[in-house]
């Protein structure tokens, strides 16, 4: 099990990113969260079994068909036992 803070930079705000992140979440069993920030990025946390938090990392690499991802920004962090997945 691991965790792994994201930050996403680009067009990701307005494009359905935090609800096609949440699926992706559902889809490969992770814990955690996705929230938009002030300053027009995209931040989540994820957190599970090590291929499917990867999967999740990767997947934001590129989002959803209307993003535009200019730069991610990856975090490994101590797990805090999360479990299910919200949209801040």
């Amino acid at each position: 099990m691991i965790r792994r803070r994201v930050v996403v930079r680009g067009t990701v705000q307005g494009v359905f990113f935090r609800a096609s992140c949440q699926q992706e979440a559902a889809r490969h069993g992770v814990a955690g969260w996705v929230s938009n920030r002030p300053d027009g990025a995209v931040e989540a946390v994820f957190e599970g079994e090590d291929a499917a938090v990867e999967a999740l990392v990767a997947w934001c690499r590129q989002g959803p068909p209307r993003a535009a991802v200019d730069a991610v920004e990856v975090a490994e962090e101590e797990l805090e036992g999360l479990r299910g997945f919200g949209v801040r």
